[in-house]
């Protein structure tokens, strides 16, 4: 079977997580799957010989195939499993492939700093509330796995003073908390991201009152991108999780649905409700709005543009920032066509220090709540992009495909853009060899 190597408070192991259980209950998985708790020796002894990596979740296939990206884990189940698909056919459902793509995007890498921020924020010192003794016996659960709870709590408790440096976080920020004032996010800028991630929970709430997925009543891609910073920092974190539940409870429910475990009340797909006839036996219908099923015609509902309008807003200028300055590196003496680039990294890449700090070449000013600030440049979110230009050329070989895109994307500031991505894209190429990015030669 398949061997999911994760833990419970990782951000992206919610998303592998919850998309596996998924196929697996629509019987669409083979084998199954795994959950194994990724320990210190399971890294050091078995992902990093077998991957080269030491990143978390990693899925192995029943083949010995080793997969370490979550959009790369959900690609290679989806070309093995294609039943019970994830992902609409861009041929024919243009509009929906497409916004599943964004709003992934839109989670894994924009939602990521406001969700970091709030499990961090609230573990600091003299912090009331504080959430840190969770924390630090959630990870000491990984860290000290099988020693009995106090040993765990201590040794989650030394980690993140040893690798976190926790007690001098604002003064000398370092690991998590080097990563967030890279990634822009700072004294000032903090509360902006965090009015961000309200506004985006605002939406979430009202379209999920009408609709118990992203598209209707079966979950998608983009339902387990949303996945990622809503369940383990934002569900499962004490602080952020009572107010996920307290101001948020539809969206709450969400979480639990697309999770799929403990869901009863939340009425997991492929879940039955029962009513009664006249005779009083049960009769059966789909437990989840819209019978069960995405909504027909590749039908976006309204409620959902508000979050499409975030990513163009508010990351889409950030992405276009970011290929003009990786154009820029890449065509400077201070790279080689064919290196290594700054990878998917929640901090700046070994090597590359010198150029995603600071005023480095390999940042840029960008815009939060009307507060402009700096950030690092990060060449895996132009590989996403690339991975959506490829789904762009799907969408259009079909009829009628770009007329139907063009007409969906006028609403959005800037959203006609996209639809000359592939040759935005052309002045920097780049590709993924396992968990690492390289330029390659222009086609």
């Amino acid at each position: 079977m398949y061997r999911h190597y994760s833990w419970e408070h990782s951000y992206f192991s919610g998303k592998t997580r919850g998309y596996l259980r998924f196929k697996e209950r629509a019987g669409a998985l083979g084998p199954g799957f795994e959950d194994i708790l990724a320990t210190p020796d399971l890294i050091a002894g078995r992902l990093l010989v077998k991957s080269q990596s030491n990143t978390i979740p990693q899925l192995e296939a029943p083949d010995g195939t080793w997969i370490q990206d979550t959009s790369d884990i959900i690609d290679f189940v989806e070309a093995a499993h294609p039943s019970s698909p994830v992902v609409a056919d861009p041929a024919h459902s243009p509009r929906q492939a497409l916004a599943s793509y964004l709003i992934e995007l839109l989670a894994d890498e924009w939602l990521l700093v406001p969700g970091f921020w709030e499990r961090w924020f609230f573990s600091e010192d003299g912090r009331e509330p504080s959430h840190r003794g969770y924390n630090e016996q959630q990870w000491g659960a990984v860290l000290a796995a099988g020693q009995n709870g106090h040993a765990r709590r201590a040794a989650g408790g030394a980690f993140f003073e040893q690798a976190f440096g926790i007690s001098t976080a604002r003064t000398d920020p370092k690991a998590v908390y080097a990563g967030l004032v890279q990634l822009g996010c700072t004294l000032e800028t903090e509360h902006a991201w965090q009015a961000s991630q309200h506004n985006v929970l605002g939406i979430l709430e009202n379209h999920f009152a009408e609709h118990d997925y992203v598209f209707g009543g079966r979950p998608a891609l983009a339902d387990f991108g949303l996945l990622g910073p809503l369940y383990a920092h934002l569900y499962r974190d004490a602080l952020s999780g009572f107010a996920l539940r307290t101001y948020f409870p539809i969206t709450s429910e969400w979480v639990e649905r697309t999770n799929g475990e403990g869901s009863l009340n939340a009425r997991t797909w492929d879940q039955k409700l029962y009513s009664l006839d006249d005779d009083g036996e049960l009769v059966a219908r789909p437990a989840t709005s819209n019978g069960g099923e995405w909504l027909g015609d590749d039908a976006i509902p309204e409620t959902l543009a508000p979050l499409i309008a975030v990513f163009f807003e508010e990351m889409w200028p950030v992405l276009t920032s970011t290929i003009e300055r990786l154009s820029a590196f890449m065509a400077s003496d201070d790279h080689t066509l064919g290196e290594r680039l700054p990878e998917k990294s929640f901090t700046a890449s070994p090597g590359f220090f010198n150029q995603q700090t600071e005023n480095g070449s390999l940042t840029h000013e960008f815009e939060i709540g009307g507060i402009k600030a700096r950030r690092m440049v990060s060449a895996y979110q132009v590989w996403m992009l690339t991975r959506i230009a490829d789904l762009l050329d799907k969408c259009f070989a079909g009829d009628g495909g770009r007329e139907s895109l063009a007409a969906w994307l006028e609403q959005f500031p800037r959203g006609a853009e996209l639809l000359d991505l592939r040759d935005l894209l052309a002045t920097c190429p780049v590709e993924k060899r396992g968990g690492l990015i390289f330029s390659v030669a222009a086609d």
